[in-house]
């Protein structure tokens, strides 16, 4: 081929780029991300001549960020934030070379994205300031905006890059051999749950894979900036010897728990033979949405996981519930044996594992907020917008169908299932941004609340207290007022659908009221304590009686509230 044809043809495919972009821009980010692989494949295959290509005919520049946008490669990190092409493939290989800090989110649920790096004067409390960005999940169109929140990235430092070498020899002229680097996460102001990032504090992991829970930490150095929107934070990166060429370390809105994780979890569990694994349909990507069933007893406990995805502590949870239910830590358990002769449990360790996988907050890959799809609601109009405050009469409602398989085929193959083997119980693990608490949401706004579900929630809750003291009664979300909850919320549905014990279980991002120490162990510990306050219940689940007269007083019902302080 002819080097004018070899240029013809790549001018073909950048044109071909913005087309494909352009007209994914709107799509769930699912859809473009498998359109940008194959773009960006078909980019590499074409050599170093397309950087080349790109300087020469401005007017490829957008086709190429659009290509590049929502790619998180890290071979490609360095032409991805260019505001310009390089000249010659030499360029593109210096800008390598000459980086201070690259960021990197190309892993099982990473969430984060370069905008910036810089050496700062002297007088900073920190060398070298990052600025990152959390990416969105797909739009919802329930909710009529895009959540995030979540984020998981990890942070190279390029000890060869000649801006950090004068920062090298200042630390050692000092003896400190360490280089402090301050990150800012530019969009925080704008995430779905803004406020809570009021104190709250980073986790970070040097290990050389964010998979091993017992690695993270907190950054005690944590900070939000109310009037810029930043939360910020300095982490120390240590120079132990004169050859290292780069350091690493890997920061989490709360460390990740990887789909290869959850895939061994359950293969252990399904090698018991106590337990069967059967999978309930697969989700958009097609992943199997699986569900084990543990126990022989007469009463239904349905335990579900992740909803929103990035809310990992809920899968650290599943996994302490299912290591003593089922003994893989090899320790016979009579808690667990007698839980397993009482109930026969239905647990799903993730419900979302396609969110999961993207490093999403709240949805899947159509963009739906699961837990608000288990029943028919109504949402906003396209393009309808609120006129007066928080009058919803003035906003256009339409009617939405929900669960579908097309938008929320996890959420629809549960409930079909659940239609099938009854609930006696029902649990729905989370996570809360907010709330430095453990806690449990009730359905209190639901009609068929009364005194009977009211009295097992108080019963729950006060033998899970005593069970494990990371428990408490009193803080809580705010109750509904009676007959003023929304039935497409998970827990209320079931409550409402099968009159049962039903409940929202929130673990918290931050640190536990007033102590330390709060992370994946003891997300764990909580999951393997909740089987005694079932066990606790159990007697009284569908007990027609005034079963509340015989209870002691400290398993009365508390009436929560949000406010602690």
């Amino acid at each position: 081929m002819t080097m004018k044809a070899a240029s013809v043809t790549k001018l073909i495919w950048l044109s071909s780029c913005h087309r494909t972009m352009s007209s994914l821009g709107r799509a769930p980010r699912y859809m473009r991300h498998m359109a940008t692989s194959s773009l960006i494949s078909s980019f590499v295959a074409s050599g170093p001549s397309s950087c080349v290509l790109a300087s020469q005919h401005r007017l490829t520049s957008r086709a190429l960020q659009l290509a590049f946008m929502g790619s998180s490669s890290a071979s490609l990190s360095g032409t991805r934030f260019m505001t310009s092409m390089p000249e010659s493939h030499t360029q593109v290989q210096d800008v390598y070379q000459h980086q201070i800090v690259s960021i990197s989110d190309a892993y099982d649920s990473g969430n984060g994205e370069f905008v910036s790096a810089e050496v700062v004067s002297d007088e900073q409390d920190c060398d070298i300031r990052v600025t990152v960005r959390v990416k969105p999940d797909p739009y919802t169109d329930l909710e009529n905006k895009s959540h995030y929140q979540y984020f998981s990235f990890r942070s190279t430092l390029h000890l060869t890059s000649p801006q950090i070498q004068p920062l090298i020899q200042k630390s050692k002229k000092d003896k400190k051999s360490k280089i402090r680097v301050q990150y800012i996460l530019q969009n925080a102001g704008q995430a779905s749950f803004a406020n809570a990032f009021r104190g709250y504090s980073t986790f970070v992991s040097t290990k050389s894979t964010p998979f091993e829970p017992e690695a993270w930490k907190r950054v005690g150095d944590t900070g939000y900036d109310d009037e810029k929107g930043w939360l910020i934070w300095n982490d120390d990166f240590l120079i132990e010897n004169a050859d290292m060429r780069s350091l690493s370390a890997y920061f989490a809105y709360f460390p990740p728990f990887s789909y290869e994780r959850h895939m061994g979890l359950v293969a252990r569990c399904a090698a018991s033979p106590e337990c069967s694994v059967e999978s309930l349909g697969q989700t958009l990507s097609g992943r199997e949405i699986e569900m084990l069933t543990i126990g022989t007893g007469p009463r239904t406990c349905w335990i579900i996981h992740r909803q929103h995805p990035g809310e990992s502590m809920a899968e650290f949870f599943a996994e302490g519930l299912l290591t003593r239910l089922l003994s893989l830590n090899d320790k016979w358990d009579s808690v667990a044996q007698r839980a397993k002769e009482l109930y026969t449990f239905y647990i799903v360790p993730n419900v979302n594992p396609d969110g999961s996988v993207n490093g999403f907050l709240r949805t899947n890959a159509a963009g739906s907020n699961l837990n608000r799809e288990w029943a028919p609601s109504s949402a906003p109009a396209a393009g309808a917008s609120e006129t007066s405050g928080d009058d919803e009469s003035t906003t256009c409602k339409v009617d939405y169908e929900a669960p579908t398989l097309s938008r929320s085929p996890e959420v629809y193959n549960i409930l079909r299932r659940m239609d099938q083997t009854s609930c006696d119980a029902f649990l729905d693990i989370h996570g809360d941004e907010d709330l430095p608490f453990n806690f449990l949401a009730g359905s209190q706004g639901m009609p068929n609340w009364n005194k009977r579900l009211e009295s097992l929630h108080g019963a729950f809750l006060a033998s899970y207290r005593r069970a494990n003291p990371d428990m408490q009664q009193e803080v809580s979300y705010d109750p509904d007022k009676p007959n003023e909850g929304m039935k497409n919320i998970c827990s209320n549905q079931i409550a409402l659908r099968f009159d049962c014990f039903s409940g929202t279980l929130e673990m918290p991002f931050k640190e536990l009221w007033q102590e330390e120490g709060w992370g994946p162990d003891r997300a764990r510990q909580l999951g393997a304590s909740v089987l005694d306050p079932l066990c606790y219940i159990w007697p009284y689940l569908r007990n027609d009686t005034a079963f509340w007269d015989e209870l002691p007083p400290e398993d009365a019902y508390v009436n929560p509230s949000s406010q602690y302080k």
